[in-house]
């Protein structure tokens, strides 16, 4: 378990996941704190404008019943009618019937209204009502209400609900009361009170303009706290007024949510009303909790998708590392034939190349290493096969020098010395296949030696290399087949004296090893064979014996300068019949030798 989180493909699983959910929760914490105080903002703005539009709705319905009242009190003839006594029962009746008129046609000035009675200081009452007319409570002189209106001094009283008719005994049904001291204008001297019942579905449905929810209460309170009317829960009792908050002059509307209700009030321009709509919050914390059950919705839906998104991202980056990692965990147990392809971001697809293309090189630089190991091997094999007891023929060779010696034969005893160094060393591959520029010259001397008591002579040798160059390593037998092919080939068959020229130049980290002649020469196509021989994957292979001899020296020269230091390094031939040849060894200068003089002829900058 503990393994598996450390791979790469769970750490960018959970780094990616992780960011996004902390975003995704960071976000959706933002969203839900500025959704909820919107939503407050919206609701308070709904409750303050319901309530300010039912202040102005009640200004308005009591300014209708106040005219109503007052076009009754300032009739002339319904004061005179009240106040005239006559002995005569039929102007009586004729004065009962015109205070009845009068009051009717007030009655069906306003359709809400359900009844209208005068009440005379003598105790005369006048009804106008719809139904069960004359029926009159005999005990309304010890009433509240009566007490109220006899108490005001010609201004309006709002009496409020009241479950039946305050007048009527047979009145069950709920109205709205409100009434005044009837005056004459003329003495202003007070004849009686005039008393209105209305229907109450006005007043009610003004009220549940107020309502935001419904949980909602609506009061209506007049002076003293009075409760004037009521709406919202049954049961629900009416809460300490005095404890509200209550409108000014200069905040005509109150917004509260303090508390665990939000309460509004208003109050009203006519009449000394205040108008309370409360609300618990718990109402409007259901759209909330909506809001909240929707935003954890969306939010858990989010996490599900950036989990798989995480889980792919992750993937994609996570499987073409872990191809390469298998492929290197087979490159590590030897097998270096495969390749990874992967088609992923850029990065990776580089890394992957870089990782080819080391792989491919490493195959060839491990092929060309066996093959110069097993090259190395056929070439100490040959030349173990060519000794033949390589000690028993020193001391012969030495044995001979000696003789000679006595004898006085100083020219056969240098060829027969230089011909013994040549052997040994030719012959000792046990220390090592390789040697320096220095030990290959002293070689190219001995071997010149003999060839010039060969040839008389005729061979002239000018041998330029600069000491920076003599520490330069290059395979053993290098230089003494390429002077032997331009003795054999291109010098011997003149018969008359030649030039043999051994140069070395700097050609930037190169150093170009020339041997000239002013021998015979090729003609193209023996030239063009030879390089194009040189042009092959330098191989080390024994060479068949029905093989045309020349150039088998100049290839093995060329496969082993490319096996040792690679295929930029080699020969190269140039030659024209009749002038003579140029064979040039390419080798690398060792980097501690590159900071020494460079050759005049160089072709650096």
């Amino acid at each position: 378990m503990a393994r598996g989180f450390r791979s790469i493909h769970s750490r960018l699983f959970l780094l990616f996941l992780t960011c996004m959910t902390v975003i995704l929760i960071l976000v959706s914490f933002l969203y839900y704190t500025r959704a909820l105080a919107i939503i407050h903002s919206k609701i308070s703005d709904i409750a303050e404008k319901n309530i300010s539009q039912t202040a102005g709705l009640f200004d308005l319905m009591l300014e209708g019943y106040n005219s109503v009242t007052k076009s009754l009190n300032g009739n002339y003839e319904l004061t005179r009618l009240l106040q005239e006594t006559s002995s005569n029962p039929a102007v009586s009746v004729i004065n009962e019937r015109s205070i009845t008129n009068i009051i009717g046609a007030a009655f069906y000035s306003r359709k809400e209204i359900v009844g209208i009675h005068i009440i005379t200081n003598g105790g005369k009452v006048y009804s106008y009502e719809k139904q069960f007319a004359g029926v009159i409570d005999i005990n309304y002189a010890q009433t509240d209400w009566y007490s109220k209106l006899q108490a005001s001094k010609g201004n309006m009283v709002w009496l409020g609900l009241y479950s039946g008719s305050p007048i009527n005994t047979m009145q069950q049904d709920t109205v709205f009361v409100f009434g005044r001291q009837l005056y004459d204008l003329m003495d202003y001297k007070s004849i009686g009170v005039i008393v209105i019942e209305t229907d109450p579905t006005p007043i009610t449905e003004a009220l549940s303009n107020v309502s935001i929810s419904p949980g909602t209460r609506v009061f209506i309170t007049g002076m003293d706290d009075q409760l004037i009317a009521s709406k919202g829960q049954q049961g629900a009792g009416a809460p300490g007024f005095s404890q509200l908050p209550k409108p000014s002059q200069d905040q005509a509307i109150i917004v509260d949510d303090t508390s665990d209700q939000l309460i509004v009030a208003a109050s009203t321009a006519l009449a000394d009303w205040t108008i309370y709509g409360i609300t618990p919050k718990s109402d409007f914390n259901s759209e909330i909790n909506q809001t909240r059950l929707y935003l954890f919705v969306v939010v858990l839906a989010l996490i599900i998708v950036s989990t798989m998104l995480a889980s792919i991202v992750s993937r994609t980056i996570a499987s073409p590392l872990k191809l390469l990692i298998r492929e290197m965990k087979k490159v590590e147990l030897g097998n270096f034939s495969g390749s990874v392809n992967v088609n992923s971001f850029e990065e990776i697809n580089s890394l992957v190349s870089s990782f080819n293309r080391m792989v491919q090189r490493m195959d060839e630089l491990i092929k060309r290493i066996k093959l110069s190991s097993v090259s190395e091997k056929n070439a100490q094999l040959q030349a173990l096969q060519s000794q033949v007891n390589p000690h028993f023929l020193y001391n012969t060779l030495d044995m001979i020098y000696w003789m000679l010696d006595e004898k006085g034969n100083e020219r056969l005893s240098r060829v027969i010395l230089s011909l013994s160094q040549m052997f040994r060393y030719s012959s000792n591959w046990e220390e090592a296949s390789q040697t320096t520029l220095r030990q290959e010259l002293e070689q190219i001397r001995h071997y010149l030696t003999i060839i010039g008591s060969r040839l008389n002579d005729r061979v002239q040798t000018e041998i330029e290399v600069d000491e920076n160059w003599l520490d330069v390593v290059l395979p053993k037998m290098t230089i003494q087949p390429i002077i032997e092919n331009a003795v054999k080939y291109g010098l011997e068959p003149l018969g008359t004296p030649c030039k043999l020229q051994v140069h070395a130049e700097r050609h930037y980290h190169q150093l170009h090893i020339k041997i000239i002649d002013d021998g015979l020469g090729m003609d193209e196509a023996t030239l063009g064979q030879i390089q194009a021989n040189l042009r092959k994957r330098p191989s080390l292979a024994l060479e068949p014996v029905s093989r045309p001899r020349r150039g088998i020296g100049l290839h093995n020269v060329h496969a082993r300068i490319g096996m040792m230091f690679g295929e930029n390094y080699g020969l190269s031939v140039e030659s024209r019949q009749g002038e003579g040849t140029t064979v040039t060894i390419i080798v690398p200068i060792p980097i501690a030798l590159q900071g020494g003089r460079r050759d005049e002829n160089s072709n650096c900058g």
